[in-house]
């Protein structure tokens, strides 16, 4: 597997490379534009993941996290700064993998209290992983063009996944 950005996003206009790597304006936010992306990933859950399986929801985001690695590869090139603060499209996809098997963490909450636990609880330890960057999670940042922008998301994002589903366990055996 090469880790080379590919050639296509050579031949994209620089507005739309940036555009779409800072996700419209939430890179563009003064304060924590990371956070703000992060944000957009709950609600592209939300609006997308939300209904789907982890089997389709990995099915989905396979081809959508190589075409953001490419575009976070391609804006780190035009921007020439090593995984600019702005871009945040690595945040915005990696979220929906914070909560896959999404339905059986929502499934053990008491009744009447939705899925905003979950979703909270999960915002708050994928933007905790992602700033600190424990174990091998700081080290992906080192693969090259936007794999190293992309992978260390993604990473914190699984680590969110298994704290979320670690926590639910938790919460159900505590409740026997």
């Amino acid at each position: 597997m090469s880790f080379a950005n590919p050639v296509w996003t050579r031949f994209l206009p620089s507005s739309v490379v940036l555009s779409l790597a800072r996700v419209g304006p939430l890179g563009r936010m003064r304060k924590a534009p990371g956070t703000w992306g992060s944000l957009g990933g709950v609600f592209l859950q939300l609006a997308v993941f939300h209904p789907l399986g982890t089997v389709l929801s990995l099915v989905l985001l396979a081809p959508l996290v190589w075409i953001g690695a490419a575009l976070c590869g391609e804006a780190e090139f035009r921007l020439a700064r090593r995984d600019p603060g702005e871009v945040v499209l690595d945040e915005f996809l990696s979220m929906p993998l914070c909560y896959l098997g999404w339905q059986q963490m929502v499934g053990i909450l008491p009744a009447g209290w939705g899925p905003w636990p979950i979703l909270l609880a999960g915002f708050l330890l994928f933007r905790m992983y992602d700033i600190t960057k424990p174990l091998v999670i700081g080290k992906l940042q080192d693969l090259p063009g936007g794999w190293g922008v992309m992978c260390d998301d993604l990473a914190a994002a699984l680590a969110t996944c298994a704290t979320l589903h670690g926590l639910v366990w938790a919460w159900q055996h505590w409740q026997r």
